[in-house]
């Protein structure tokens, strides 16, 4: 089918429609990033994570962490029984819960705003289009690098080590016939008894760009590859009947053991 098919449409032809290019674009990242940031939100505070201080910066460094990008943590972290670089490790993993929330929220729009211009979309509009979402996701990830810095103290004894069984309200651990082993327990785990740690968090402000680039734009093609019912361009019919079934196919098995993950932790 050629682009002429296109351009018989109402209102339609074959230029760029850079109004509806970016606001699509925006749409389809800010809605990414409510999900993501509610998302976390909700996570942090099923923890109890936000008791410790703002809940804004933590949301901005989970979300930050999400897409691929860094946080470093600096203070008192070897109270945990953590080095720098071991607390760096601990803390530079992906949220997948949070990053699968904004990548079906980013594709789901962005997929609907193709097949929203026509039976079959140009090379220069697709382009456009990934390319506008991909760099306001990255502008977006720049202010999640801007946002996502704050100290905060944690309370260990507010978390409950002090209320273990055998535990008393000095901060000593009785065990029956072992008498208080708190200065026995190993890693300074017996330090968190009573612990008050201050802890400075900072997300990577370079590793988080690049990695909100390469999040963006690898959730945008795996859409594309697995939407069957999104127009490509002319030209792209190989990539519509061989390599589509496969990605999509796969895509489906990976979300349904997703849900059966969910149904089965509401479950239990």
């Amino acid at each position: 089918m050629s682009t002429a098919a296109r351009s018989t449409g109402p209102g339609r032809d074959t230029g760029v429609p850079w109004a509806d290019v970016v606001m699509s674009a925006v749409a389809a990242v800010s809605w990414a990033l409510i999900g993501m940031a509610a998302t976390a939100a909700l996570g942090l505070h099923l923890l109890g994570a936000d008791a410790a201080g703002p809940s804004a910066p933590a949301t901005a460094a989970v979300v930050a962490l999400a897409v691929g990008g860094s946080v470093t943590p600096a203070g008192d972290v070897s109270a945990f029984g953590l080095s720098g670089a071991e607390a760096d490790t601990a803390v530079d993993v992906m949220p997948l819960g949070v990053g699968l929330v904004g990548a079906l929220l980013l594709s789901l729009i962005f997929l609907r705003s193709l097949r929203a211009a026509g039976v079959v979309v140009s090379g220069r509009e697709l382009a456009a289009r990934a390319g506008a979402v991909v760099a306001l996701a990255v502008a977006t990830a720049g202010g999640l690098a801007w946002a996502g810095h704050d100290v905060i103290t944690v309370d260990v004894a507010a978390l409950g080590v002090d209320g273990l069984p055998g535990s008393d309200g000095g901060g000593g651990l009785d065990v029956p016939g072992l008498g208080d082993i708190k200065e026995l327990l190993p890693d300074r785990v017996g330090d968190l008894v009573d612990a008050e740690v201050t802890v400075r968090f900072t997300v990577g402000t370079a590793p988080t760009l690049l990695a909100g680039l390469g999040w963006s734009a690898g959730v945008l093609l795996v859409a594309l590859l697995a939407s069957r019912r999104t127009p490509l361009p002319p030209g792209w019919d190989a990539l519509h009947r061989v390599v589509r079934p496969v990605v999509s196919s796969v895509v489906a098995v990976l979300l349904g053991a997703v849900a059966a993950g969910i149904a089965a932790a509401g479950y239990a």
